[in-house]
């Protein structure tokens, strides 16, 4: 793996090239405070804000730690063979033109592969890359503005996109951002790689990252291992869940995005938090920034305003999040505080009889702020006409902080009234500004979920191969070699199937079909004597008869599929009819253990008829985790050929459960 220490906290950087972003360069690392030294290259020795160039890489004066190169795609490619043979510590291809263009330029992946043999083991950052920004050093190779400002520690953002990179330096919500790196193509070096390097950084708190692909899972899965060694939180915000935006992804990267299912499946697997918008990435990383992982999924609300109670309580149901009760002794302290003419519950409407009170505000936020609670919120939108009146809730949330030492957050439900200068005193003295009731609730359900990383990494997808339907007569064969269940049957012609010595009702189906229900091609409640008629009915004449489930409590689905960008996709779901009107469906990662296929399955909207649903029996637990290894074990022993697996419906009785279709796609 390629070292990117140099690159990434440079003692010396140089710029190739000119032009106005080549000022804008050295502007802006003088901007920063950035005390190394500063190289300039191009051919007619031109001075650029003071700094003269030299004609050439030999005539520098120094071996550069981070070179931007900014000239055109096959000079960029020479250029970066000579910084190798000089041991430099690394560069930026700004350059475009390479696999990004391929739908327009042939040429482009064929520059691409020879841009990566020309860097060898020297760290490349692109190309069609904007580079990065360090603000702890104040160190940066970044051709255009910026928002950044001088930290001493703060969270890392990483992106496929220089455009949102730069989107995201502007953002005026008191996150203190450490480093800010716009990946490019990443023809050589990846996001996941570029992650590992910065945790090596005492410095950085929490790592956020812009996904359009994962690439290499392995070093993904090395990421999360080391993340959660070093205790430092990965959010990711993954693209790809609609299909524009998919084919956008493939277009812009050259990479494979693979199903989101996928994606989710393997950010999970990796502990790593997933939000759905830039706004809940940057409060996510700040509250995981000030508190580090909440201790609990609970919290607290305090509000002078029935309305924001409720619109708390209702923002958090449906995440994994939860308002409990007050206790006792959170009562009694609160009685006490705010007096018998406040209704007292979690969320709590303290009214404003105690409003410009800051030592009673603290005495009556301090109890919610208990050590059952996770993170408790305080909603405040501080007026943009004078907010000189609102200075009493800013004294009684330090103080809240000062006393519990406990995760507080100060809230605006509306992210533009929260000032700069006040969240930036609340993050000075321990409390979390969060911009957006929406958004700091997203962020505290990723910082409430379990984060622990699954030590196994997920199954390789291997080669793509070319896939045939095997029958499902031969597909139960070969599931029940690996422990799945199926009912006892007879495949044959039709005189065969009505010769068989099985006991009814019977279901007799049409072999070589992948969708027998909507051909006509299943006949089910069959007594003995009448499989012949039903089999002349049917036409044809290769049949699969077999003994009828009865008694199943629930229907599942359990399958495994081949995505190419993520590994093998299990799925439990809802099965049977339900499968697609309901679409209630959980994915994990080949291989899953019995505890996580569990947990997956008490996921399920289907998961009260499982357990037993209104004084019914419930299914077999035990039988049906069993046929989901059952599966997977066949998956691991043939992933070389497998692109699909799938059982559906999975009969789920009482004392067992029975795979009673099944499909097995495979080269």
């Amino acid at each position: 793996m390629v070292n990117l220490s140099r690159l990434l906290q440079p003692k010396v950087i140089a710029v190739i090239g000119g032009g106005a972003w080549c000022a804008q360069i050295i502007r802006q690392s003088r901007g920063m405070g950035y005390c190394g030294s500063i190289e300039l290259v191009h051919p007619r020795e031109i001075e650029v804000e003071g700094i003269r160039a030299v004609a050439s890489l030999d005539a520098m004066a120094q071996v550069p730690d981070a070179v931007f190169i900014g000239v055109n795609r096959r000079a960029t490619i020479e250029v970066v063979g000579q910084l190798r043979s000089m041991n430099a510590g690394g560069a930026v291809c700004f350059a475009s033109g390479f696999a990004e263009s391929e739908a327009e330029d042939a040429e482009g992946s064929g520059l691409q592969a020879q841009l990566v043999a020309a860097a060898g083991d020297m760290p490349v950052l692109g190309p069609n890359c904007y580079g990065f920004i360090n603000a702890l050093d104040g160190a940066l190779l970044w051709p255009d503005q910026h928002g950044c400002k001088r930290v001493e520690r703060g969270v890392a953002i990483l992106t496929q996109s220089s455009n949102i990179a730069i989107n995201l330096t502007m953002q005026k919500r008191g996150l203190p951002v450490a480093y800010v790196i716009a990946c490019g193509n990443m023809a050589q070096t990846s996001q996941a790689q570029i992650a590992l390097g910065l945790l090596d950084d005492p410095r950085v708190t929490a790592i956020g990252m812009h996904i359009e692909g994962f690439g290499d899972t392995r070093a993904w899965h090395e990421l999360a291992i080391k993340a959660a060694t070093k205790g430092v939180p990965l959010v990711a915000l993954k693209v790809g869940r609609s299909d524009q935006a998919q084919k956008a992804t493939v277009s812009h990267t050259a990479s494979l995005a693979g199903s989101d299912a996928g994606a989710d499946a393997l950010l999970a697997r990796f502990g790593i938090g997933r939000v759905d918008d830039l706004p809940t990435l940057l409060e996510a990383l700040k509250l995981l920034h000030c508190n580090g992982r909440l201790s609990a999924p609970t919290l607290s609300s305090i509000s002078c305003s029935g309305g924001e109670a409720s619109l708390a309580a209702d923002t958090a149901q449906g995440s994994g999040l939860s308002f409990p009760p007050l206790t006792d002794e959170q009562h009694c302290a609160l009685a006490s505080a705010l007096g018998p003419m406040v209704a007292l519950s979690n969320p709590l409407d303290y009214h404003t009889y105690i409003w410009r009170d800051a030592v009673r505000m603290a005495d009556a936020w301090t109890p919610m702020a208990a050590d059952h609670i996770g993170l408790t919120l305080l909603i405040v939108d501080y007026p943009h006409t004078d907010a000189s009146d609102w200075e009493c809730a800013t004294l009684a949330a330090l103080e809240v902080r000062r006393r519990t030492q406990r995760p507080v957050a100060m809230v605006a439900t509306l992210p533009e009234l929260m000032p700069e200068n006040i969240a930036a005193r609340l993050l000075a003295g321990g409390v979390t500004p969060m911009h957006g009731l929406r958004e700091a609730i997203a962020a505290a359900d990723i910082a409430a979920r379990v984060w622990a990383p699954v030590a196994e990494p997920p199954m390789d997808p291997g080669a793509p191969r070319d896939a045939r339907l095997i029958p499902e007569a031969e597909a139960k064969a070969l599931l029940a070699a690996h422990g799945v269940a199926v009912p006892r049957g007879v495949h044959g012609t039709a005189r065969e199937v009505t010769a068989a010595s099985l006991t009814g009702p019977l279901v007799l189906k049409l072999s070589g079909l992948a969708h027998k229900s909507e051909a006509d091609g299943v006949r089910l409640a069959l007594a003995p004597q009448d499989v012949a008629q039903a089999a002349s009915q049917m036409g044809g004449d290769d049949f699969l008869l077999e003994e009828m489930v009865q008694g199943a409590v629930a229907e599942l689905l359990i399958g495994v599929t081949r995505d190419p960008a993520h590994g093998f996709v299990l799925t439990l779901g809802a099965g049977g009819v339900l499968a697609e009107l309901w679409q209630d469906t959980v994915s994990l990662l080949v291989p899953s253990d019995a505890t996580a296929i569990q947990a997956a399955l008490r996921r399920l909207r289907i998961w009260p008829m499982i357990e037993g649903y209104r004084g019914k029996p419930a299914a077999d637990l035990p039988a049906i985790i069993r046929a989901v290894i059952g599966l997977q074990s066949y998956v691991i022993a043939h992933g070389d050929t497998i692109s699909e697996v799938e059982i559906n419906p999975l009969m789920c009785t009482p004392h067992n459960a029975i795979a009673v279709d099944a499909l097995i796609r495979a080269s």
